[in-house]
């Protein structure tokens, strides 16, 4: 995205994280749905904010932060998200990252050990979970699940 994309708008997420165990900002995309009403839906995939790609949610601008600042969710897209770290550096991040993949799973990287990944509405989350706990049984990846739809819940 870039700022000279119309139909994107960058949102602020404050939130305390399980995962980094404090405040924590993360910055992001949205497509405008109804910006007079403050409506826009994720379009990115968060690595940290309590919220999943497609999610509608309700932002607006505030004073003391300065820009567009998340307040809450609308409507859940039904995606989901999983937090994946790599425990064995011996293996190739971007290999596991294509074994999601394949799965239909899309990622995104935030370092050589770190990559969030959705996992779409319409996946069926048992085949997926069932490679994540493989990989975790064998010590290669570090996994959670801060963002798991109803219909991947289990």
């Amino acid at each position: 995205m870039t700022e000279e994309d119309n139909n994107h708008v960058e949102i602020l997420f404050r939130f305390f994280s399980d995962v980094l165990d404090e405040e924590t900002v993360e910055h992001l995309w949205a497509v405008i749905v109804d910006q007079d009403k403050g409506l826009y839906q994720l379009d990115c995939i968060p690595f940290y904010a309590p919220a999943a790609s497609g999610d509608v949610v309700f932002a607006e601008f505030d004073e003391t932060e300065q820009t567009l600042t998340y307040r809450k969710t609308i409507e859940f897209s039904g995606n989901s998200t999983v937090q994946v770290v790599l425990l064995d550096t011996s293996h190739n991040i971007n290999s596991i990252r294509n074994t999601f993949n394949e799965l239909g799973c899309f990622s995104e990287q935030l370092n050589n050990r770190y990559f969030v990944m959705e996992i779409p509405a319409d996946k069926d989350y048992s085949l997926i979970r069932q490679k994540l706990t493989e990989l975790e049984e064998k010590e290669i990846i570090g996994y959670a699940e801060p963002i798991l739809s109803d219909r991947h819940s289990y």
